[in-house]
């Protein structure tokens, strides 16, 4: 067998039985496409485990740097919630100073937490998907992408748990490429039970 081929047969047992290889075969890269990548027009590549392109990044947000991202995200925060704090205490001085230095200072100071209520929720997100092992690209296109079309809205059908999930976000970068299989029918419809006590003392979601 040829590379190609082997990497192609290799692709076509992580999809369900039945799926043709042309259905994930990229048509600019010209290869067939693991689960959970798609091409990107912005950096003209396919990207494993893509979440989205970030603008004011310059790149795309995928498996090798989505933890990176986060903690990118988590550290805008802090800095934000510095900033604002410095700027309160700029307010509340009692020096004699110019009115418009005041104003200036209370428009400064309610873009930043409009800012803040962003980079907090966008923080919250990322760190929900990570949790559960989920993609923004995902959750968006999730009636678009064939091979979750009939897994039912509550069933994360990659998610292998909660302490599972967060230890191969963080340490993805170490372990390097790992092609997740879409999971087989029965396991999803096993995942879609509702939770017994049972599963709840031994942890299912974890």
């Amino acid at each position: 067998m040829t590379p190609t081929s082997s990497w192609a047969q290799m692709v076509m047992d992580l999809y369900p039985p039945g799926s043709s290889s042309r259905d994930w075969t990229c048509t600019y890269c010209r290869i067939v496409q693991p689960p959970r990548t798609r091409h990107c027009h912005d950096c003209d590549k396919c990207v494993l485990q893509f979440d989205h392109h970030c603008i004011w990044l310059g790149t795309c947000i995928g498996k090798r740097n989505h933890c990176r991202f986060l903690w990118y995200i988590f550290e805008e925060t802090i800095l934000c919630i510095w900033t604002a704090a410095l700027c309160i205490e700029s307010l509340c001085l009692d020096v004699d100073k110019a009115w418009w230095k005041d104003f200036v200072g209370v428009i400064l100071l309610a873009a930043l937490i409009l800012i803040l209520i962003f980079l907090l929720l966008l923080w919250l997100f990322h760190s929900y998907i990570a949790l559960t092992n989920q993609t923004t690209y995902e959750i968006a296109r999730r009636k678009r992408i064939f091979y979750l079309r009939g897994v039912p809205e509550r069933v994360l059908p990659f998610s292998k748990g909660i302490c599972r999930n967060l230890y191969d976000f963080c340490c993805s970068s170490q372990k390097g490429y790992i092609l997740e299989a879409v999971p087989p029918s029965e396991e999803l419809e096993a995942r879609a039970a509702r939770y017994t006590c049972r599963d709840v003392i031994c942890c299912r979601c974890c």
